[in-house]
């Protein structure tokens, strides 16, 4: 029997107000706390940091994430082995471009770059357009996108770059361009960075709805999931790697990837107390209002009694909402199990994701039910910046999982794809 992949582990960085400390005290830059992170991050031989991406000024005035390409090729320049995630949606940006600054990152970080693919539910205002594309439209336009950028970087074949005793010899023979022409994007190419460390990006995707299920199977390596309990682990898991299987993917892929919310203590009832305190300072003004987006924005809640359920004619259908779907998908269904609205504002709070409370060992119990239930191959442990909670995932959850030999040890290759262990790329027609 072949050795299991081993657990992969993801942290966050560029997002909060804490990357922003420059604009009160221009002593610091806005890329110190980053830095920090990315070098605790590769001390504990954590394998990517994740970049996300906001596109507007947000509800509740949430300030929006730095732009990822550009944080994530400054951190390149302080990191050595560890992966780098960025968030990029294909709705507002053309895949010529993407290639490019994909092709780039991936050179300046020797191999370390990943696309995290998104459509996008908001900022459609910054880019001239009066009303977000319908899901349907973005799914359409990224499926273009990602055929266009698969194909800029399979445009250059192998041997079309040698080392030769004056420098580099280019067969120009080699480059071919890829006369691309779709509904939403015609492209020439060929692209104009020459084959990179990887062959490609690693390809990750986020998106729960149909389109985004239909959209990971066909292209994800490595799919970022919301999936709060085992049970939907296991049935997205199945869906998704099923339809993959129909697309002549294998079985094995892509790779489920779960964000972990986790609320520590050095013993049960201390993680208890912190989850209950949490909840205590919860401001349930902006609950109702997170929790109207997450059903989709089309629904008022001001007047509802917190302690009663939604009523079931005021929940929407996913299919009539333009935005988030997933979301919306995710809350309707615990709206529609009788949870009562603080019980929703409540679970809101983690956005549908993954959340448990408990020591480092119960955690990684939770952790190991599952990897040992194959649905979980990569997991985003956060907050790293918190002395607190980096002491318990330093010296408490990261020791036991590698007790257990769930979380390996060290990075097991030069690139990102490499120390994911992912199966060979297929890059180019007629290999298999």
């Amino acid at each position: 029997m072949s050795r299991r992949r081993t657990l992969k582990t993801v942290t966050g960085v560029s997002g909060g107000l804490d990357v922003y400390d420059a604009a009160v005290d221009p002593t610091r830059s806005t890329l110190a706390s980053s830095i920090e992170i990315a070098k605790i991050a590769e001390n504990n031989k954590i394998d990517a940091l994740f970049a996300a991406d906001l596109l507007s000024f947000g509800a509740q005035g949430a300030i929006g994430a730095q732009e990822p390409l550009i944080y994530l090729a400054a951190l390149a320049g302080v990191t050595t082995d560890i992966g780098l995630i960025a968030t990029v949606t294909t709705t507002f940006h053309h895949p010529y471009n993407l290639a490019r600054l994909f092709g780039t990152l991936d050179h300046v970080s020797n191999g370390r770059a990943a696309w995290n693919a998104v459509t996008s539910s908001l900022g459609e205002e910054n880019y001239g357009d009066q009303d977000l594309p319908s899901p349907e439209e973005r799914y359409a336009r990224a499926t273009e996108s990602l055929e266009v950028v698969n194909a800029l970087f399979d445009s250059w074949k192998p041997g079309a770059l040698v080392p030769g005793s004056d420098g580099a010899v280019l067969d120009a023979s080699l480059v071919r361009p890829i006369e691309y022409r779709g509904t939403y994007y015609t492209v020439q190419g060929p692209l104009n960075i020459p084959s990179l460390p990887q062959g490609r990006p690693v390809q990750f995707q986020a998106g729960q709805s149909a389109g985004g299920i239909e959209l990971g199977a066909r292209f994800a390596e490595v799919v970022f999931t919301s999936l709060a309990t085992l049970e939907d682990a296991i049935t997205y898991t199945k869906t998704i790697r099923a339809r993959a299987a129909e697309l002549g993917r294998g079985d094995e892929l892509p790779l489920i990837f779960s964000s972990f919310h986790a609320t520590y203590g050095a013993t049960e009832a201390e993680a208890r107390q912190r989850v209950e305190e949490s909840i205590g300072t919860l401001d349930f003004v902006a609950g109702r209002a997170r929790l109207e987006d997450m059903l989709g924005g089309g629904i008022d809640l001001s007047e509802l009694s917190l302690d009663k359920p939604i009523p079931v004619e005021l929940l929407p259908d996913p299919k009539t909402v333009n935005r988030r779907r997933g979301r919306v998908e995710i809350f309707g269904k615990l709206a529609a199990e009788g949870k009562t609205l603080r019980e929703l504002i409540i679970a809101s709070k983690d956005t549908g994701h993954w959340a448990e409370s408990g020591t480092p060992e119960q955690l990684a119990d939770a952790i190991a039910q599952r990897y040992d239930a194959g649905v979980l191959d990569v997991i985003s442990l956060g907050g790293l910046g918190d002395p607190r909670t980096r002491d318990f995932v330093e010296n408490g959850l990261l020791p036991e999982l590698r007790r257990r030999r769930i979380v390996g040890n060290d990075y097991r290759g030069e690139t990102f794809r490499e120390n994911l262990e992912l199966p060979p790329l297929a890059r180019f027609q007629g290999e298999a």
